[in-house]
């Protein structure tokens, strides 16, 4: 065997052993109020568990491929789920290349559903719990998902090198407001929220990603996509009932 190929097969097995793993292990939430939160974005580790478990095949594997804006909205083969960027990837990064009613179907499979987005700028930029390690204060606003600055997350103008030049790993950033990683940046995450658009129906998308500067993180960015859309910087993350069951998958 060639040893590129066989580099890819390790790859590829690490990846299934990674996924695996994952499938075994609940996911971590905070509870907040009436509600339980993931703590971080649905990982591609999750999303193929749903997949085993459902049979679903998204509209970015069946369409030829997701989107990357290179001047326009750029279809790009081979961009999937499976493989962010069309190449073998680790299972901790943010599922991506998913639609609005694709990522809703996983939050009902998993026992949730996608939180709305008054829901998530409460969660995002209001500290709730009872004792927040400083400098958190409860029941302070902040401006961002981090605090009183963008430090620690995953955008396109952080100071210095930038460790992740596209999407982190989920959990890897700087944890954040109530003890949540990446609202703000890293991919932007679906909301509820519906109106009409031209191209029909859209979905709130929010808190940003890594492509945006740390502008696109704060309170009171109103930004919608057509829910039928699918592109690298949208992922998502999943809201359960606190007074029922802990999610186990």
């Amino acid at each position: 065997m060639k040893r590129h190929a066989l580099s890819a097969l390790l790859v590829l097995c690490a990846a299934a052993a990674a996924a695996a793993a994952a499938s075994t292990t609940p996911p971590d939430t905070v509870t907040l109020g009436a509600l339980r939160w993931d703590r971080t974005e649905v990982s591609i580790a999750r999303f193929t568990r749903f997949v085993a478990d459902t049979g679903t095949r998204t509209r970015a594997e069946a369409e030829g491929g997701g989107f990357e804006f290179a001047g326009g909205w750029t279809r790009r083969p081979g961009w999937t789920w499976r493989m962010p960027e069309g190449r073998p990837a680790s299972d901790a990064l943010p599922a991506v290349h998913l639609n609005f009613d694709e990522a809703a179907a996983f939050c009902r499979w998993a026992g949730g559903r996608l939180p709305t987005a008054a829901e998530w700028d409460s969660a995002a930029y209001t500290e709730q719990r009872e004792s927040p390690p400083a400098p958190l204060q409860r029941g302070t606003t902040y401006p961002y998902p981090t605090g009183s600055s963008p430090e620690g997350a995953n955008t396109s103008d952080n100071a210095g090198p930038d460790r992740w030049p596209t999407a982190a790993p989920t959990g890897a950033t700087r944890v954040g407001v109530n003890g949540l990683f990446d609202m703000g940046a890293n991919v932007w995450e679906w909301a509820s929220d519906q109106r009409p658009g031209s191209d029909g129906p859209e979905r709130r998308t929010m808190g940003g990603s890594w492509w945006y500067g740390a502008s696109q993180m704060r309170t009171g960015v109103d930004a919608w996509k057509p829910a039928r859309f699918y592109a690298v910087y949208i992922g998502f993350r999943c809201v359960y009932p606190a007074d029922g069951p802990a999610p186990t998958r």
